[in-house]
């Protein structure tokens, strides 16, 4: 089951996401709107938007705004997946060869932008200071969380709180927007904004988690990416951070090789090491606190099956396969 399809009051205003940006992707220059169809279309949960969408329904929303404030998240998030693409020189993305490795680095890195600025036009549209505010916040904090991340490349001797922090500003941190602005709109009590704000976090985070989980159990089919693309890129994630902790000191050795030269060579060796320290099931138990602190953070919103939904996808954003 999709996440969408929990709810089927959902469902509609999900369709009607959907529609919106497929019809705001239009552009003069034809290559824009041909990558840009490209990329949102190929294939992405949208976990984003849905969460702009629940959030809104939970705070007692009754307008229209909530389908533009989800199509800016998703533009938002889109374009934040180009330029990572290029950064990273992913060839595959979502099952599907990135935008990138079909059209180049220089087109990749002009339409992020041009969705970007989509992004802040239909935000002018949507009136609302406090919403421009938080979500021109957030893209300041994903900026530097991806240039933190970038600093931490090939450096094994990343820790857990640097960890940490950059998944708190590349991924949570949109996560968060979402859940915020959609309160927000909401003109929702502060109680409750703040309630909601501190469950996108969350739940980003265990997402983020689970993703850099999965990098060292899936095959590409299930993922949608290259299997070891994060040792491939030199990223210390949680399970490497946890496994050179737990490790011998033969096996730190060989992770922090690896780490430093990136590269696939010792995947097999790496991911064995991973298994037998616990380190999968030591960040999955790190997901599933902050799944749990997502799912806290919803109690003093009043019971509808809005917040049963939300209640239904922290535990999602930790069980899936994908």
């Amino acid at each position: 089951m999709l996440p969408h399809q929990l709810n089927p009051v959902i469902e509609p205003q999900f369709e009607a996401v959907n529609n919106y940006i497929i019809n705001h992707l239009h552009s003069g220059v034809p290559l824009v709107e041909k990558i840009g169809h490209y990329i949102v279309e190929s294939g992405g949960k949208r976990i984003r938007p849905l969460l702009v969408l629940l959030a809104a329904n939970a705070a007692g929303y009754k307008g229209e705004h909530h389908v533009q404030l989800a199509a800016v998240i998703e533009f938002i998030h889109t374009a934040t997946l180009l330029h990572d693409d290029v950064v990273d020189n992913s060839e595959l993305r979502r099952g599907n060869d990135t935008a990138n490795a079909k059209w180049g680095n220089a087109p990749s890195v002009l339409v992020g932008d041009f969705l970007y600025s989509r992004a802040f036009q239909i935000m002018v549209e949507i009136n609302k200071m406090e919403i421009m505010k938080v979500i021109s916040n957030a893209t300041t904090i994903i900026a530097e969380g991806e240039v933190m991340q970038l600093l931490n490349a090939r450096n094994p001797d990343t820790t857990e709180a640097s960890y940490m922090q950059v998944i708190l500003g590349k991924t949570a941190m949109l996560f968060e927007a979402a859940t915020e602005t959609g309160a927000i709109l909401a003109d929702a009590e502060q109680e409750q904004q703040e309630a909601l704000r501190l469950y996108g976090r969350h739940i980003g985070i265990a997402f983020q988690i689970i993703d850099d989980v999965m990098d060292y159990l899936s095959s590409a089919e299930e993922m949608g990416k290259n299997v070891g693309d994060d040792l491939a890129e030199g990223k210390a994630t949680l399970p490497l951070i946890h496994a050179m902790r737990e490790g011998s000191d033969e096996q730190r050795t060989l992770i922090r090789q690896a780490i430093r030269k990136g590269g696939l060579d010792d995947l097999q060796p790496i991911m064995e090491i991973v298994h037998a320290t616990g380190s999968i099931d030591y960040a999955r138990d790190i997901a599933y606190g902050e799944a749990d602190k997502a799912i806290k953070a919803l109690d003093v919103l009043p019971d509808s099956s809005f917040k049963q939904t939300m209640i239904q996808l922290a535990d999602l954003a930790v069980k899936r396969s994908s």
